[in-house]
């Protein structure tokens, strides 16, 4: 028996690998003669870019950045051999070697929430207002100086909701007040003195991939702040304050960079707080549609098709999961192709019977208060795992 295990993280508990490796232990307690294939799944959040460079066999590089709120913090990047991602994954990422005498060229992969994440701030912490993308930038900079030919960056979990202006200011640009002194950092608290934008990105800067499947505009109801900013720490009395100033600041980053104001509704513009935004009006960033790219380059497909059984989960899996990324995505497949699938989640929330072929595990006991089932998923999910 060839079993596929490809978990996404359990929020705030464990990681896409440590769902993977608990999984692997408790299927080989019970079925030591199974073949285990292991897969961790990434959706631009925690562990993507490890996740993504060592199934290439690159290495990660550590960092010292600001954090979210200013705090100087370790955070790590991954440096992938571009021949060593599979052919496909390079094809959506339309990164060429534009300096022939490089002769093993390298792609970075950054994640933000390593350096502007949610989960980088206390509860009591977490506010845009303060929070910046600095980090983040810092980061871009210190991959295109190790050599990288191209960056992708994961967009998932951030803290953030400054339209990337703390990332561009990282790259060059300079947001002035009125006496024409920088705002440093521009993070939205300071943004009613910002006047004038100034200086630009490098132009030896690397071209810029962002992993996203978030469609949300910039600005509106579905926008950076109207949908994310709650989450976030931002009160709703305060919505139509940062969304006003959002507004006139990206027409101004508009205008400074030469782009159409339309840039403002691209889907994927507001996600991330609007980092999207900001790199594509600075830098000429691309986005790319998040899973496609970790499937192929995961060879997620291929992994599929020679499993016998696929165990994949999450924290939560809901409705939405069976249409949606990651192990909803990974389950649709297998049953596509006639394989039994199973999934454990801490919570399951679906409605509707579950399909044909696919098996769902709560892995929580009922009534368990969540602080202790985030302190117990690892437990859990090994014993429900040994139940197969």
């Amino acid at each position: 028996m060839r079993a596929l295990i490809a978990f996404d993280k359990f929020k705030d508990s464990l990681t896409a690998r440590e769902a993977c490796d608990l999984t692997a232990r408790a299927l080989r307690t019970r079925h030591p003669d199974w073949s285990l294939d292991l897969c961790p799944l990434a959706d631009g959040g925690e562990g993507f870019a490890e996740i993504l460079t060592l199934s290439a066999g690159g290495k990660m590089v550590r960092h010292r950045v600001d954090g979210p709120r200013g705090t100087p913090l370790e955070a790590a990047f991954g440096l992938a051999d571009l021949a060593a991602i599979p052919a496909a994954a390079r094809q959506l990422l339309q990164i060429e070697n534009r300096e022939s005498k490089i002769e093993n060229p390298s792609v970075a992969v950054i994640e933000m929430a390593a350096a502007s994440g949610l989960a980088l701030l206390p509860t009591d912490a977490r506010d845009p207002w303060q929070a910046s993308t600095v980090g983040t930038g810092q980061l871009i900079r210190a991959a295109a100086e190790a050599g990288a030919i191209g960056v992708l960056l994961g967009v998932g979990g951030s803290a953030t909701n400054d339209l990337g202006f703390g990332a561009l200011s990282a790259l060059g640009l300079d947001f002035l007040a009125a006496d024409r002194q920088a705002v440093r950092p521009p993070i939205p608290a300071h943004w009613d003195r910002i006047t004038q934008i100034t200086g630009a990105a490098p132009h030896s800067l690397p071209p810029i991939r962002i992993a996203c499947d978030v469609t949300n505009p910039l600005l509106g109801s579905q926008g950076a702040a109207a949908i994310y900013g709650p989450q976030k720490g931002l009160r709703p009395e305060d919505r139509k304050r940062i969304e006003h100033e959002s507004a006139r600041l990206a027409l101004m980053l508009c205008n400074h960079c030469h782009q159409p104001d339309s840039l403002m509704d691209l889907p994927g513009a507001g996600a991330a707080g609007g980092l999207p935004f900001g790199l594509m009006a600075a830098t000429g960033a691309r986005l790319l549609p998040g899973f496609d790219l970790v499937s192929t380059w995961l060879d997620l497909e291929a992994k599929i098709a020679a499993a016998d059984v696929i165990i994949t989960g999450e924290g939560r899996f809901d409705q939405s999961s069976l249409s949606g990324k990651g192990p909803g995505a990974v389950a649709a497949r297998g049953r596509a192709l006639g394989k039994p699938v199973h999934v454990f989640a801490g919570a399951v929330t679906v409605t509707a019977p579950a399909p044909d072929g696919l098996t769902l595990h709560p892995i929580t006991p009922p009534h368990t208060p969540l602080p202790e089932a985030l302190r117990q998923a690892a437990a859990n999910l090994g014993v429900a795992v040994s139940k197969i």
